[in-house]
């Protein structure tokens, strides 16, 4: 027993632990934009501001369904009545009006749902807004991502023609004094040429990707010079962090929003089998005022099958948006599954990755050293630094995978890039 109660208990610690470290924004990175102008860059999307507009409208529709659909109306009749003559009596003229007010009435019971559907309205047009500023700062950090790694490409490709470079010069100046072969040259030109274009290249498309990234985000600046921040491993389990990102998913609060609101539409166009009635008052003249007419009215339309089937068709249309958020509740869940694992592996790729590199570059190294030596060719030197060039690009890629695996899901669970805007966005 006692064993079972410290468990629960060390269980109790660290799921609040896991929450509290969840709730609270991570340390920001450097490798991203400064916090400010990503966060201006999110909310000045034209996709964030139409979604904003959007919860402006959800406000309007919401006070003009509390107002309700009918409004008063005035009717006025004006007749001429003509007498004939009869026995003797000459021919007479009256002339007639009539003026009637008069407006339909909106049931209670259809009042209640259309202040729950005008309240649903703004919940969902804020739910789309949330999801909007959430899938812009993805875009934003996928481009900004992108950006870096080929940024990473060309400056390591930079790194590797300098190299070559050197060790060109260094084989021409062996070459002149009779040390080494024409053919030597030739191969350590060719190496460098290579490296030079792929360097050229990778310029090419990081110049490509900064013009993107500016033309979708032109509140950003990007900096000269960047640390990579270095790949942390996970904290807490799948179900841990699919609990928090299930909380803080704007995409499922809008597919649920979208199906509360389908489900009181339904109620709303059945409760339209019964129709509304219609009140009025008139008052009118008859025989050029010899007869005053007061009287109130009351109509009431007599419901046909058309009523019926609007019902039939909500309802189905109220089924449809419940499966359409099941199916967005399991695609999120396997995103998350996804999203997390992609996170574990990644760390672990980068980790193996840049421990090979290493070992990679060390062997380039000493191979560099053993042909000062005398005891390796140009070939084989050529051969390592082209091996260790390879690895470097991979281990730089896996770094930028498992940074972007990590941010992406600290981007869902709200610990990066937060703003209160999602969450209290009231239209105003």
């Amino acid at each position: 027993m006692k064993r079972l109660l410290l468990s629960a208990a060390l269980a109790i610690c660290f799921h609040a632990q896991f929450a509290h470290s969840a709730e609270t924004t991570l340390p920001y990175p450097a490798d991203l934009p400064p916090l400010d102008q990503a966060l201006g860059a999110i909310r000045q999307a034209p996709q964030t501001l139409a979604a904003r507009a959007m919860i402006e409208a959800g406000a309007a529709n919401r006070d003009s369904l509390e107002a309700g659909p009918h409004e008063w109306a005035i009717r006025v009749e004006s007749t001429q009545r003509n007498v004939n003559s009869t026995q003797g009596n000459a021919a007479q003229r009256f002339t007639e009006w009539r003026g009637t007010l008069e407006r339909p009435l909106r049931l209670p019971g259809k009042v209640a749902i259309d202040t729950q559907i005008g309240a649903q309205g703004v919940t969902q047009a804020k739910a789309a807004f949330g999801d909007a500023m959430h899938e812009t700062a993805r875009g934003l950090l996928k481009g900004w991502l992108g950006w870096l790694r080929e940024r990473e490409a060309a400056h390591q490709w930079q790194l590797q023609a300098q190299s070559l470079a050197k060790q060109q010069q260094a084989t021409a100046r062996r070459v002149q004094v009779g040390d080494a072969p024409r053919l030597e040259l030739m191969q350590s030109e060719a190496a460098t040429a290579q490296a030079q274009a792929a360097h050229e290249q990778a310029k090419l498309r990081t110049a490509v990707a900064a013009a993107d990234l500016r033309a979708r985000f032109p509140a950003l600046t990007l900096p000269e010079s960047i640390t990579l921040s270095t790949p942390q491993p996970l904290e807490g389990s799948l179900a841990q962090w699919r609990e928090h990102l299930l909380e803080h998913n704007h995409e499922l609060m809008l597919a649920r929003s979208e199906s509360q609101r389908a489900r009181l539409m339904a109620s709303r166009v059945d409760a339209e089998r019964m129709p509304d009635p219609s009140i009025g008052v008139h008052v009118g003249s008859e025989r050029g005022g010899e007869e005053r007419l007061t009287g109130l009215s009351l109509s009431i339309p007599l419901p046909g099958q058309a009523r019926a089937a609007n019902a039939w068709r909500e309802t189905a249309m109220a089924s449809a948006a419940a499966q359409r958020e099941a199916a967005t509740t399991a695609r999120i869940n396997a995103e998350i599954a996804g999203s997390f694992a992609a996170a574990q592996a990644s760390y672990e790729s980068w980790r193996l990755a840049e421990d090979a590199a290493q070992r990679v570059e060390q062997a380039a190294t000493l191979t560099a050293r053993a042909r000062t030596l005398g005891e390796a060719g140009l070939g084989d030197v050529l051969l390592a630094q082209r091996q260790a060039n390879e690895a470097r690009l991979l281990a730089n890629s896996a770094r930028l995978d498992a940074l972007e695996a990590r941010y992406r899901l600290a981007v869902d669970a709200h610990q990066l890039w937060p703003s209160p805007d999602e969450d209290h966005a009231d239209g105003s």
